[in-house]
């Protein structure tokens, strides 16, 4: 599958407008190290383009991370309190121990309350919604991460700054 079988919605986690003539969507796992090395390249090509693209990021856990099914959970708690891109961020910077008393402490930080994300992570509050990406992942062709499609195409090439930044910027309208 070469295109994004689940449509970006007002439900994804997204950040820079609607109308962007660019959308990056993201498959992501919190514990794998390669979207950790994406991290800052996708800091880097937000603040370049600007209100010229919009990133949005869907849940892919991978199993051969112990602790990525979790992390995840606790971004879409962090989201029911509106600190998505907050906990998102400091999962990524604290990829090396993602262990629940981490988790915890992340809450804590952003004072979202440890105690209620004790509860909704015994009880999988927010299983389903990871679920729900990670479905979609798997609808659209993804195998690994991290996965990226522009504009809803599957975006194969290197993901180095200057071969990602040429990509987008291919999407753009030409200048007046």
């Amino acid at each position: 599958m070469s295109k994004l079988a689940v449509p970006v919605t007002t439900k994804d986690h997204a950040q820079g407008p609607a109308s962007a003539p660019t959308t990056l969507v993201e498959y992501g796992d919190y514990q794998c190290p390669s979207c950790g090395d994406a991290f800052p390249l996708i800091q880097k090509l937000q603040h370049h383009f600007g209100d010229k693209l919009r990133f949005v990021f869907r849940n892919f856990p991978l199993e051969m991370h112990p602790y990525a099914e979790h992390a995840a959970e606790t971004a879409e708690f962090a989201a029911a309190h509106n600190k998505f891109w907050e906990m998102h961020d400091l999962l990524f910077k604290h990829q090396a121990n993602l262990a629940d008393a981490t988790l915890f402490k992340l809450a804590t930080q952003l004072k979202l309350p440890a105690p209620d994300l004790t509860t909704a992570l015994e009880q999988r509050t927010y299983a389903a919604r990871v679920k729900r990406d990670y479905d979609g992942g798997i609808r659209s062709g993804v195998t690994g991460t991290p996965m990226f499609y522009i504009n809803g195409q599957l975006y194969t090439a290197a993901y180095d700054y200057n071969t990602l930044s040429a990509a987008i910027r291919s999407t753009l309208p030409a200048q007046q």
